[in-house]
Formats: structure tokens, C-alpha cells, sequence
């Protein structure tokens, strides 16, 4: 391959830092502040935080080892990474399983997550004469 090295030398280098990041974002919930009780009570209630491809690259870029972005890699520019599309797919499929799961099970907003990953119904309404409406319900 010719241009620069790759930063990230190989789909395990790439593995091992998408571990890294699943238990970082499993040891670093996020905190909500609350107010509970008759007195209003302060609280700080944890919770999980959601895998994403932007935490993912966030937490690349800002690993000390590796200051790149991983736009690169998950989008094979120039052919240069055709080696990291296996790893790269699992990656994806395993942040739109967290995300997906976690939308169903309410850990997270389900609105959100569905539309995240193409979830979403699309309706469309027509009007067929004399008053009657036909509703179309696709599945994304």
C-alpha cells in the first residue's frame, strides 16, 4: 500500500481498542442530577451509556496513543483499509445491537435509538374520493 503507515496497524489493534471503549463506557455512566423526597433531596442517578460510533471515535482520538479519527477506516478511503471492513462491520453491528436492545428494554429512549438506526414507520395517508383515507404503514 502506498501513502502514509496506518496508524492503527491491524483489525486487532482496532478490536482491542473497541474493547477498550465498551468497558470505558460500562465504568463511566452518565450522571443525572435528581431531586427526590418531601425535602427535594439532591441525587445523582447513573445511567448506562449508550455505545455510538461517535463515543467510539471520541475515545480513539482522545487516547494519547492514537490522536487520529477512524472516519478513514470505516469508510475504506482510497482501498487503503480494505483489510479492517470485517472488523468494521462487527463494530457497527455490535453498537446498533447495544442501541437497539437497549431502546426495546427502555435503558435508553427508544424514539431516539430507532431513528438512530432506521427503525422508524413511515405513514402515509391518502385520500381515495368520498371522504375515505387509506393508511400505508411501510417498515424501514
Amino acid at each position: 500500500m502506498a501513502g502514509r503507515p496506518l496508524l492503527i496497524k491491524s483489525p486487532e489493534i482496532l478490536w482491542s481498542l473497541f474493547e477498550e471503549y465498551k468497558e470505558w463506557a460500562k465504568n463511566n455512566p452518565i450522571l443525572i442530577e435528581d431531586y427526590v423526597g418531601k425535602d427535594a433531596d439532591r441525587v445523582m442517578r447513573q445511567k448506562p451509556r449508550a455505545l455510538t460510533m461517535e463515543g467510539f471515535e471520541s475515545f480513539v482520538a482522545y487516547n494519547p496513543d492514537m490522536p487520529i479519527g477512524l472516519q478513514n477506516y470505516f469508510a475504506n478511503t482510497g482501498g487503503a483499509y480494505e483489510e479492517f471492513l470485517t472488523i468494521c462491520s462487527r463494530i457497527r453491528t455490535e453498537i446498533r445491537s447495544d442501541q437497539i436492545e437497549g431502546g426495546m428494554a427502555g435503558i435508553y429512549n427508544p424514539s431516539i435509538t430507532q431513528r438512530l438506526n432506521g427503525l422508524t414507520d413511515k405513514l402515509e395517508q391518502t385520500n381515495v374520493g368520498d371522504g375515505i383515507k387509506v393508511e400505508i404503514i411501510r417498515k424501514k
